[in-house]
């Protein structure tokens, strides 16, 4: 089947570990499609595995890989198809690049910054293209109101808001067309954090990236969400436009997590999501998310296929399989 060029495409995403315990099945046939110029947010509980699928996008993988399967597809090309080599080469960082976690652990603490945000565009080390690079290092920092003078400075005398702002500049200078931003306010103040929101909403608005966000923070990530998806213990639970999913979620699970955000439209009881997600090591047949769910019914044993109820809505679950609600019994 061709592909469109104009999507990014995941199809049946299968990643797991192998560990002393065993298999951890981090990644569970995850599919998804959004347009270029978008931006999803994925969310989901810690080892949810919203993490493992952002660094299998661009194989940013561990040794202790078991399998890793499926179908990536960026600009009408399987991504999985590609070498190692050429992966390396013509698509990571050039065409998709990682924002991750922690910026202070990303970057060294002993090279000024200068030289770690223009290392992906020097190759030949020639004078000429290290002033390109310079002049490259400087427009991207003024895209994510970074001082210049911040250019010569070391990792260390940055605040973690202009750390992370660093980060984002070395995602941006190679001009990818996808960007993965793993909890890019994590570990901020709240006033930090709105500000990385506003930067990374104006540069989508100006430059047209596309960025898969993963977060925990639904409220703050809302502003900037076109699309989203829930997972919950390695699976894609339920994927839709931002605003169907956080207005009228339909998976249980989805509905507690968006019963649990206060909001400032109205007064309503916060609710919590008693339990603890299955181990990866052995989910449980069926539906994973049964034994903690309040509506689960017999055919919740089986596992659930990933249903349309609408167009660009797919859930995850039996309560859906005739397009409402059905006789539980």
């Amino acid at each position: 089947m061709a592909q469109d060029n104009g999507m990014f495409r995941v199809q049946d995403l299968y990643l797991s570990f192998g560990t002393k315990r065993g298999v951890v099945q981090a990644v569970d046939h995850v599919s998804f499609a959004m347009p270029k110029g978008q931006t999803m947010v994925l969310v989901g509980e810690s080892g949810c595995g919203k993490t493992s699928l952002g660094r299998a996008l661009l194989r940013l993988l561990p040794r202790n890989v078991q399998s890793y399967e499926g179908s990536v597809y960026l600009n009408g090309t399987d991504l999985m198809q590609l070498s190692e080599e050429r992966f390396r080469r013509d698509v990571r960082w050039k065409q998709a690049a990682l924002v991750p976690q922690a910026a202070m652990n990303s970057l060294n603490p002993v090279l000024r910054i200068v030289d770690q945000v223009t290392e992906p565009l020097e190759t030949s080390g020639s004078r000429k293209q290290w002033a390109q690079a310079r002049q490259r290092a400087e427009e991207v920092f003024q895209l994510v109101g970074v001082p210049l003078d911040f250019l010569e400075r070391y990792p260390f005398e940055l605040s973690g808001g202009m750390r992370q702002r660093v980060i984002l500049a070395m995602a941006l200078i190679t001009d990818p067309e996808l960007i993965v931003l793993d909890e890019p306010t994590s570990a901020l103040d709240l006033l930090t954090q709105a500000n990385i929101m506003n930067v990374l909403k104006r540069i989508k608005q100006e430059k047209g990236f596309t960025f898969i966000l993963i977060t925990h923070d639904i409220a703050t990530s809302s502003e900037l969400a076109d699309l989203a998806g829930i997972m919950y213990a390695g699976q894609l639970v339920e994927f839709s436009d931002a605003y169907s999913l956080f207005t009228e979620p339909l998976h249980p699970y989805s509905q507690k997590l968006m019963a649990s955000v206060p909001t400032l439209k109205e007064d309503k009881t916060l609710e919590f999501l008693p339990g603890q997600p299955p181990s990866l090591l052995q989910p449980p047949e069926g539906c994973r998310f049964a034994e903690r769910c309040p509506q689960k019914f017999a055919k919740c044993s089986q596992e659930p296929p990933a249903i349309d109820v609408k167009q660009g809505h797919q859930v995850k679950c039996w309560l859906y399989e005739r397009g409402d609600k059905r006789d539980r019994k």
